[in-house]
């Protein structure tokens, strides 16, 4: 029982670190003087949450583990050798394939735990699942709009903003009565939809403008996940 304690202690422990570093990651990565110690931050940072995951007494059996880690680099070294012009981009792709991971493990673990999630949990899960899907195709808007695949004209329309925010306030309001009552179960798939769409109705009105348009999409596609990997750590 001792060993147990201190196991899960540990792993506790790896995981604060590892968000703690993500977080001064982001904050580093704003400054050139100081983007390198970011880039590092956020390497250690990853590597302490992977060995924190793979250490959990709850595995017991790597093999689907192992797949994941073969095609994850198959997919990620190639996308490593890019133009320095294309690094945004690139980051926004990365950005989205952590925000798909965020989703599918937050949906999967409603429906493993459901209808008796505790309250605490599901506010946790909702949050970690409305700031996935949002900032998954937000990313993919970004970067296909840097990447000039998509059209470069902005679309703009009158009371945009209001129909933007109503929007997500309708995914809180679901999340909240998903939160006081989680046998809603229907009203889940409710919490994934509407934060996609908003993911790309957010970007949609921007026009790229080199770099400058860079910084705006990843303060509007980052910032949630700086929180989301500070909050959902595990």
């Amino acid at each position: 029982m001792r060993a147990l304690l201190n196991s899960q202690l540990l792993l506790e422990t790896i995981y604060l670190i590892a968000a703690m570093l993500f977080i001064l990651s982001l904050k580093w990565l704003s400054s050139p003087a100081s983007a390198r110690r970011g880039v590092r931050a956020g390497e250690i940072g990853m590597l302490l949450a992977v060995v924190g995951t793979l250490l959990h007494h709850g595995i017991v059996d790597y093999t689907w583990i192992a797949v994941a880690l073969v095609l994850g680099t198959i997919i990620g070294v190639p996308l490593g050798f890019v133009q320095m012009t294309a690094v945004p981009q690139r980051t926004a792709l990365s950005h989205a394939f952590g925000a798909l991971c965020v989703t599918l493990v937050g949906t999967g673990e409603f429906y493993l735990r459901s209808p008796t999630v505790p309250k605490f949990m599901m506010a946790v899960l909702s949050l970690e699942i409305i700031l996935g899907s949002l900032t998954l195709t937000g990313s993919l808007m970004a970067a296909g709009k840097l990447q000039e695949i998509l059209p470069q004209r902005p679309i703009t329309y009158k009371g945009q903003n209001l129909v933007n925010l109503s929007l997500l306030g309708i995914a809180i309001i679901v999340a909240v009565l998903l939160v006081l009552d989680p046998s809603r179960m229907s009203l889940f798939p409710l919490i994934i939809v509407i934060p996609l769409i908003f993911g790309v109705m957010m970007i949609v009105p921007n026009r790229r403008r080199g770099h400058a348009h860079s910084n705006l999409a990843f303060e509007l596609v980052c910032r949630p996940v700086s929180c989301r990997d500070g909050i959902c750590s595990r």
